[in-house]
């Protein structure tokens, strides 16, 4: 039987790579998303995935989205969570709001997902965590505070909770893209691309399906002795 896959922020940029490479990999994949009805309605019509929407910055509607898709689908044994978003700002002039905003949704909203799922995974001795974090969560980034502290924040949670996980064969895992040619970095004007660009050694963004490869692979059997690490996949431009 097919495992179930559920991956939040999954019906746009590398969310979209993601669910469609998981189910190419014979996956039952559900996609989350939080507000773009007409792009979640066409992604739909495109793949044949299922997609459901709330905002995993709320615990009780995580917790009853999850409910939703295991009534459909079946138990979740993969979860990704990519959902994410951005309120950038220089910190003398970052708000509250703009603060919470990125924590709820960036940091809080993996703990939102993966809380509902994790005695389900305990009970069953098998399961794939596996969280986008970023770049700037591993290097910061000037006028990030709020989104570099929420992916460095993902990449502890992961730390920590492999060690919870290990012995009840649940692996968690992080995957940090650098700069991806996603619809929001090829907005922005061609010599801020370019700048970008001349940064990173292999000399290009990545794709989003690189970064789905590499999710692919975390939620594989193949990848069971692989836990708490961060696959850093950002051409080069930060090592660890």
């Amino acid at each position: 039987m097919a495992r179930v896959a559920l991956v939040t922020g999954g019906s746009r940029g590398i969310g979209a790579a993601i669910s469609v490479a998981l189910k190419a990999a014979g996956y039952k994949v559900a996609a989350n998303y939080a507000g773009n009805d007409e792009a979640a309605q066409k992604f739909k019509a495109e793949t044949g995935i299922p997609v459901y929407k709330w905002s995993v910055a709320d615990y009780d509607a995580c917790a009853a989205g999850i409910a939703k898709v295991e009534a459909d689908l079946g138990p979740v044994e993969v979860l990704v969570n990519n959902a994410g978003i951005t309120r950038d700002a220089m910190f003398h002039k970052i708000t509250p709001q703009q603060w919470r905003e990125v924590i709820d949704t960036n940091l809080s909203g993996v703990f939102n997902m993966t809380h509902p799922l994790w005695t389900g995974m305990r009970d069953r001795k098998f399961g794939r965590v596996i969280t986008i974090s970023s770049i700037n969560g591993q290097k910061g980034q000037m006028g990030q505070a709020n989104y570099s502290a929420a992916k460095a924040g993902d990449i502890g949670f992961t730390k920590a909770l492999a060690q919870e996980g290990a012995r009840a064969g649940i692996t968690v895992n992080v995957v940090a893209p650098g700069y991806i040619a996603t619809d929001m970095v090829m907005a922005v004007p061609e010599k801020v691309r370019e700048a970008i660009i001349s940064q990173i050694p292999v000399g290009r963004l990545g794709t989003p399906e690189e970064i789905a490869r590499c999710v692919v692979f975390l939620a594989s059997d193949e990848a069971g002795f692989i836990s708490g690490s961060t696959i850093s996949a950002n051409g080069g431009q930060y090592m660890l």
